[in-house]
């Protein structure tokens, strides 16, 4: 059987999927509407493969020589293995596009999305094979971050799951199982939750943004690096672990929890978030805080991957 991957949707999101589906050994097919469609991809995928070669994520034999580019889905899915659809974040458009790759390609074959919020069962209105269907949502940039959240719908099958993540491992990533949809699935609502209540101190004048910000990076996030809030708080029981630390510390905790913030974003909230993030900024641009950010992960890549 050939190792096919179709790649619908090839803008920052599909073109990264599709730098690592060909760094793990896969022939990538990919589609995309935009005029500049196969030309962006592949000069991201270009911009990419020193990054992958550097992490050692690039098996023998792969390279650009298994991509192709195609003008519409039915090609670009035509002997795929895995179809990975990352299409604008719009339902109507996601139902009309499942439905037309559903039409064409086998029962057997897997189809994920990277929806960062929207759920399957919805997306699946209008598809006749709806339990061969996934969410596979991944985090930016999704060729360096490991994290693929893994959610069935409804009528979603155990064995398209299943196929789901081993797929992913093969891929060099790390699947996490999400077992019950809910919008925004769970990566996201907890960065959300964190970034609501950083909100709320900025709002209240309790911190400035580029301080919130540091209360993280240099703080917590360290951690977090490396593991959960759970296994976080189970180091801090120190010796008796997370009993010791619900026995002694679960009440103040649930004080904090009670006192925080229900953030609206209003317009001068909005304001005041965009402008401290410009001053945070200062002359870097997107560009030059996107390479710093990508030089830095594969710094903190390197070291979470040693034993």
């Amino acid at each position: 059987m050939s190792k096919r991957v179709s790649v619908i949707g090839a803008g920052t999101i599909g073109a990264s999927w599709a730098a690592i589906f060909l760094a793990s050994g896969y022939e990538v097919a990919a589609t995309d509407p935009a005029p500049q469609g196969e030309s962006f991809a592949r000069r991201f995928i270009d911009n990419a493969w020193p990054t992958l070669e550097k992490l050692g994520l690039v098996v023998a034999g792969a390279g650009m020589k298994n991509f192709s580019f195609h003008r519409d889905v039915a090609s670009a899915v035509d002997g795929a293995t895995f179809v990975q659809e990352s299409g604008p974040e719009r339902e109507d458009l996601k139902v009309e596009l499942f439905a037309a790759i559903d039409r064409v390609l086998p029962a057997d074959v897997v189809v994920a999305s990277s929806s960062s919020g929207l759920l399957i069962s919805r997306i699946t209105a209008k598809c006749k094979k709806p339990e061969r269907c996934i969410i596979g949502h991944p985090f930016n940039p999704p060729h360096l971050i490991p994290l693929v959240e893994v959610v069935g719908g409804a009528k979603t099958s155990t064995a398209s799951i299943e196929q789901a993540i081993a797929f992913y491992r093969a891929s060099a990533k790390h699947p996490i199982h999400i077992k019950k949809e809910v919008r925004g699935h769970v990566a996201n609502r907890l960065q959300v939750a964190l970034w609501r209540e950083a909100i709320h101190l900025v709002a209240e004048g309790v911190v400035s943004v580029a301080d919130a910000d540091a209360a993280i990076a240099y703080g917590p996030g360290l951690r977090w690096a490396l593991m959960g809030p759970h296994l976080t708080f189970h180091l801090a029981g120190g010796e008796g672990g997370m009993p010791h630390f619900m026995a002694h510390l679960a009440g103040p905790v649930q004080s904090w929890m009670d006192d925080l913030g229900q953030t609206r974003l209003t317009e001068p909230v909005q304001r005041m978030i965009i402008d401290g993030v410009v001053e945070e900024a200062g002359s870097r641009s997107i560009a030059d805080l996107q390479r710093w950010r990508d030089r830095k992960l594969i710094e903190i890549l390197r070291v979470s991957a040693a034993p």
